[in-house]
């Protein structure tokens, strides 16, 4: 009878026990206000893991983490950066994590972005200061063995979109970027000089909206190189402004005017360096550029983004009237 009263017990306690551990695992708690970002490195154990968590307020123990733990022991705890907003029971913890619900921003870099512009959509974001990236951008360290030639990074910080976290520093972002650019400077299988070439990419991506223009726009740039001319192109003033801090929203006579590397209206050939971050096509156009006599390019006077190529200075003053007759009759 005693050993029966005794077994009793023993099952009514295991009972009370385990109802007051599947109520601490279920129930939702919350000890942060707002939204906080808890970031769980690869290697961190489950302990490491659960102090992390209670010290954040998003778990009331290390005990709780570990009881729901023991009902997902079968899935891998994946590390990453979680964000927690709301009451939460450690069930529901680890199963996020079990998964990998992991926060990210998402930055997207499209073809022809510069450093400036990369580090401004980074802070829109929430990430780190523009600032911070422009400078983290300007040392060439990363690319040095590629490029020796580099001045900075532009034109090496790859488009595509890339996931952060809020720890993600500018430098970190930076390595991110230029890893993509290895992948794809190798993809094109080519042993040409990466300087030139990334160099003309850039200035054919931001002059060419026409990906099939963009051979063309290569063309005209190599023929004025090898006849010595100056390649006048554009946004290289305005790049020169924006590393002088003093672009104005437009080009003005004094930019054209400007006595700075970067201007190629001031000096003949190349600039010292990228002036934006090119895409595959642009790095291809650069790599093979058309079969074509082509000297000068203006736009066409509609809204197709197209190009009218001229042989001669004739026929693109006549090119360069009929473009401004274009806008007249549009304005």
């Amino acid at each position: 009878m005693r050993f029966l009263r005794a077994v009793g017990v023993v099952v009514l306690l295991a009972i009370v026990i385990g109802g007051l551990a599947f109520y601490r695992v279920q129930r939702p708690y919350q000890g942060f206000t707002g939204t906080i970002y808890v970031e769980l490195p690869r290697g961190t154990s489950t302990t490491g893991i659960a102090v992390e968590l209670a010290k954040a307020g998003v778990i009331g123990g290390r005990w709780d983490f570990w009881l729901a733990r023991l009902a997902n022991r079968g899935h891998a705890l994946q590390a990453g950066e979680y964000a927690f907003d709301h009451p939460a029971s450690p069930m529901e913890v680890v199963s996020r994590i079990a998964r990998g619900d992991i926060f990210y921003l998402e930055l997207l870099v499209p073809e022809g972005r510069n450093m400036f512009d990369i580090g401004a959509a980074a802070e829109q974001l929430g990430v780190f200061k523009a600032d911070d990236f422009v400078k983290a951008a300007q040392d060439p360290a990363l690319i040095r063995d590629l490029d020796p030639k580099a001045p900075t990074l532009e034109g090496y910080l790859f488009p595509s979109t890339y996931r952060l976290g809020h720890r993600t520093t500018p430098a970190h972002l930076c390595g991110l970027m230029t890893d993509r650019f290895r992948a794809a400077w190798k993809s094109l299988n080519t042993d040409a000089d990466v300087h030139d070439t990334v160099t003309l990419a850039s200035l054919v991506e931001k002059e060419g909206k026409l990906e099939e223009e963009r051979p063309l726009i290569a063309a005209v740039f190599a023929n004025r190189q090898r006849l010595g001319m100056k390649l006048e192109c554009d946004p290289t003033t305005i790049y020169a402004a924006l590393l002088l801090g003093v672009y104005r929203g437009t080009i003005y006579r004094s930019d054209l005017d400007r006595d700075h590397p970067y201007n190629t209206y001031s000096h003949v050939g190349l600039p010292p360096g990228p002036i934006a971050n090119p895409g595959i096509p642009s790095l291809t156009a650069a790599l093979h550029p058309a079969d074509s006599d082509a000297l000068y390019f203006v736009r066409r006077p509609d809204d197709s983004g197209g190009h009218q190529f001229s042989g001669s200075l004739a026929a693109h003053t006549n090119a360069v009237e009929k473009y401004r007759r274009g806008l007249r009759q549009v304005r």
